[in-house]
């Protein structure tokens, strides 16, 4: 599976932007999805994560109420779309797939983009 991350960009404080990941592969809906996000100094961190069968939803709890995943089983694409961004949002942003069921963990995820810079200006 290869994964092409994009969406991310320069944004002020309460504004919002829409993530895209787009997978290769026949087997995309079979994947638990996820989004974590490198922060400067910081390791990398579980944002949230979709569930391949139900789709079933799992967030941290920095970003409840105020960030949404998605999935497009058809166009082999999940989505994070992000709202109310805060400084401490700012990151490179990436997705991953998982042949398992969902993980909360780096080490769940077989499978990474490339990543995308999300900048939140104060």
């Amino acid at each position: 599976v290869q994964l092409q991350a994009s969406g991310g960009g320069l944004v002020q404080a309460g504004g919002s932007l829409r993530l895209s990941c787009v997978a290769s592969g026949r087997t995309f809906s079979t994947y638990t999805m996820g989004w974590f996000r490198l922060a400067p100094g910081k390791e990398r961190e579980f944002v949230a994560a979709i569930s391949w069968s139900r789709g079933f939803t799992y967030y941290a709890d920095s970003v409840t109420d105020r960030f949404t995943i998605s999935r497009d089983n058809a166009n082999n694409s999940v989505y994070l779309q992000m709202n109310s961004l805060k400084s401490e949002d700012t990151a490179i942003y990436y997705c991953a797939a998982s042949s398992r069921a969902y993980s909360g963990s780096v080490r769940g995820y077989e499978y990474w983009g490339q990543g995308t810079q999300v900048t939140v200006s104060s």
